[in-house]
């Protein structure tokens, strides 16, 4: 007989059914084998009853008996194989054990992630609340002026109307008393009516929108940054993947373009052509923050980059080449990125990046308005993310990248 562990050996042992050692082996008339209580199960279970291996039909239910052949090798397999059955077991109980972790914890992440919409949805609808009471509002406001101005003049009107009513009422009873001269009347000669002017009107109903608006929207701001915030990671600098000319803080968490290029080994990991430097912290799921200063430069680059990313020779800045970055220029004064030209005045001096992995999401926020720069979205990230960092090379902007801590009471 072959060894225990040979898995050729095991496999003419296993039910075809439960996929275990056989347990009162039976064979039916097609020849095919299996437990007496799984094939049994089987035939109550599809009328009429056939074969689970070659679909033989069987219009009468075989009598079935245990096939002492296949029972005394089975009993002789088990007797030899021993401790590696238990084995075995143990190595399926562990492997049943982690699924039943891992559906824990798929049930877990789904149960988080209900309430996370749920949570953004009530924030919208009371976002949108406030904005449609702004609005309904604003145009109640809009239609009373209106009114009243058209009532104040009607007004008016009808007064002046009734007023001429009267004097010539009393013209036509004078006149019937045969007077030798007209009484006294009012100079109706300057007297005008005009519509009352709406000019404007709406035109300022819709800035005192736009003012609420605003001030809604920077509420709504504030609360997205320190939503994010609370992602907070801390970040240092690399100094293995710094360009030489690169001046790292001790603490690792300045960096600043210097005069001089350092003698230092070309490793893989080393930015060789452009200032670039890359975090030591690298991430492969979940949500993560992080903050900048760039207060006083005129130009430099900020993002996140992949691992993997080319260190060597011409770099483009693109996620196509694995780099989700901004950067500013001096040449047009604006925040540039793969999309373009975000113009902000004035221009941020701390920067916040915030990345969500899985959802495929990468963001720029001016930490000092709370104003979203730009967001990359439908990110299909594959490989580990770093922060990245160039201070530029300009020698006007000695200015250096601060990696600050977050102020999530801000």
């Amino acid at each position: 007989m072959a060894a225990a562990g040979d898995l050729r050996t095991q496999y003419q042992f296993l039910c075809s059914i439960c996929l275990d050692v056989f347990n009162d082996p039976v064979s039916t008339s097609c020849g095919h084998n299996f437990c007496k209580d799984c094939i049994t199960t089987h035939w109550n279970m599809n009328d009429p009853p056939k074969c689970p291996m070659c679909n033989e039909v069987f219009h009468t239910k075989p009598q079935l008996k245990v096939n002492t052949f296949i029972s005394g090798m089975v009993a002789q397999f088990r007797q030899e194989a021993g401790g590696h059955l238990q084995t075995k077991e143990a190595d399926i109980q562990q492997m049943m054990q982690k699924r039943l972790v891992k559906i824990a914890e798929i049930k877990r992440s789904m149960k988080m992630g209900k309430n996370d919409a749920d949570r953004e949805i009530a924030e919208g609808v009371q976002v949108f609340m406030a904005l449609k009471e702004f609005v309904d509002k604003g145009l109640d406001q809009l239609i009373k002026e209106i009114e009243d101005k058209q009532t104040t003049a009607e007004k008016r009107a009808g007064n002046l109307i009734t007023e001429l009513e009267k004097e010539i009422s009393e013209l036509k009873k004078r006149s019937t008393e045969s007077l030798r001269s007209a009484p006294p009347t009012k100079d109706w000669t300057n007297v005008r009516i005009h519509p009352p002017s709406h000019q404007g009107t709406v035109v300022r109903a819709v800035a005192q929108l736009e003012e609420s608006f605003a001030k809604e929207t920077k509420k709504i701001k504030k609360a997205e940054l320190k939503r994010v915030q609370q992602f907070a990671v801390d970040v240092t600098l690399d100094p293995d993947t710094a360009y030489p000319r690169l001046i790292l803080s001790d603490d690792g968490k300045q960096v600043t373009y210097g005069d001089v290029m350092k003698n230092l080994p070309d490793n893989p990991k080393r930015f060789s052509s452009y200032p670039n430097v890359l975090g030591k912290q690298s991430f492969s799921s979940g949500k993560f923050y992080f903050e900048v200063q760039v207060k006083g430069k005129t130009e430099w680059d900020l993002g996140v980059a992949r691992t993997s990313v080319n260190r060597k020779g011409t770099i483009i800045l693109s996620p196509k080449d694995g780099f989700w970055t901004i950067w500013l220029r001096k040449v047009n004064k604006s925040l540039l990125g793969p999309a373009g030209c975000f113009s902000l005045r004035p221009q941020p001096e701390k920067v916040g990046v915030f990345v969500d992995y899985d959802e495929g999401v990468v963001s720029f926020h001016d930490v000092g308005t709370a104003a979203l720069i730009f967001s990359f979205t439908g990110c299909n990230f594959t490989d580990n993310l770093h922060p990245i960092f160039n201070p530029s090379m300009q020698n006007e902007n000695s200015v250096p990248l601060i990696i600050c801590p977050v102020n999530q009471t801000t």
